[in-house]
């Protein structure tokens, strides 16, 4: 998972100073705790949703329900159809469409609590961002079933990670390893260096994930330049991760939490690369079936999740190293810059 989130310790490592919490320090940072554990939550419900809408394109199902906003020209979402979930692809589809509806309440829910609580501007900005991303994200799933479009369903896979990309540095930046980060008395060049590699191995695996969706949607085929290009993929996202980890155990050996997270996203990836042999492996074995077998489906699917794993990963370390503040005002304790820049604003 993304470093700070849940993490006890307390690093002495540094903190933007442009996110203030408030003069009222304490206060605020436990009532922020206590967003950072709803976070958690939408995350655990996103990662749902994203696993069935593989599971969705896994089985051809994504135009089981053929029209939007309704299903089967009815507004009663608990009941479109009789029986409906007792047919696999529709309760696949539909069942994917409620799941949506649940997290872009949590989503809504989370943005007001932000915005009741935490005073940072950046912070708010992410909740808003999260929350124009989950309502664009409905929009693009339904507009791929109104249009017939295979683009739209490439398009809505990746906006799906954008947003769960998003949640993610919510839960760093709310976490209590993030509030309580203190400065150093200059600007660490070498932190800077860390977060652009990280920032890079993020962008890498999203690559990865949007060549992976090309290849798993129905219609495309298994296209060889498409499967060699996501192999390179894969080897190029190795060496960056192995390079982030040395340089985070040369450089940052101190930072407890960045050296565990680290650690983390190196195990992710070896777990996503056996998935990825697998599900290619069965995917060629299977070709020209008609129906994917249950082990195809699950293989697929649980590479999408672990996928989605690595790049949340990666997004948090490189959030974790980005925090920085300016040299002049990297003497501060984060309590001192809070009200400091509360009392400005």
């Amino acid at each position: 998972m993304p470093p700070g989130i849940g993490s006890p310790a307390i690093p002495k490592t540094v903190i933007s100073v442009d996110m203030s919490i408030a003069p009222d320090f304490d206060r605020t940072a436990e009532r922020i705790r206590y967003i950072h554990r709803f976070i958690f939550a939408v995350i655990g419900v996103a990662l749902c949703l994203i696993a069935w809408g593989g599971f969705v394109t896994s089985i051809d199902a994504g135009l089981a329900v053929p029209d939007w906003p309704t299903s089967f020209d009815s507004w009663d979402a608990l009941n479109p159809w009789p029986a409906w979930w007792t047919i696999t692809p529709v309760l696949a589809e539909h069942g994917h469409r409620l799941l949506g509806a649940l997290v872009g309440t949590l989503t809504v829910i989370l943005a007001i609590s932000i915005w009741r609580v935490d005073p940072r501007p950046g912070v708010r900005g992410l909740a808003l961002g999260a929350l124009a991303v989950v309502i664009l994200q409905g929009v693009l799933g339904g507009l791929r079933v109104v249009l017939i479009s295979l683009d739209l369903a490439i398009v809505h896979a990746l906006t799906a990670q954008i947003f769960f990309a998003l949640l993610v540095t919510l839960a760093v930046m709310t976490s209590r390893s993030w509030l309580h980060r203190r400065a150093t008395d200059e600007r660490d060049e070498a932190r800077s260096s860390l977060a652009r590699l990280a920032a890079i191995t993020a962008l890498m695996i999203l690559v990865q994930i949007g060549l992976g969706a090309l290849l798993r949607h129905p219609g495309r085929g298994i296209s060889v330049p498409l499967a060699v290009a996501h192999m390179i993929g894969a080897t190029v996202v190795f060496a960056l991760v192995f390079a982030l980890i040395m340089k985070t155990v040369r450089h940052h050996g101190a930072d407890k939490t960045l050296v565990k997270a680290v650690h983390t996203l190196s195990g992710i990836l070896f777990v996503q690369i056996v998935l990825g042999f697998t599900a290619y492996f069965v995917l060629l074995n299977e070709s020209g079936m008609l129906v994917p077998s249950n082990f195809q489906v699950v293989a697929n699917t649980l590479h999408l999740v672990i996928g989605t794993l690595l790049w949340g990963t990666a997004v948090g370390i490189a959030v974790w190293a980005r925090g920085m503040p300016a040299p002049a005002e990297s003497s501060a304790t984060p309590q001192e810059s809070q009200i400091a820049a509360g009392a400005a604003g």
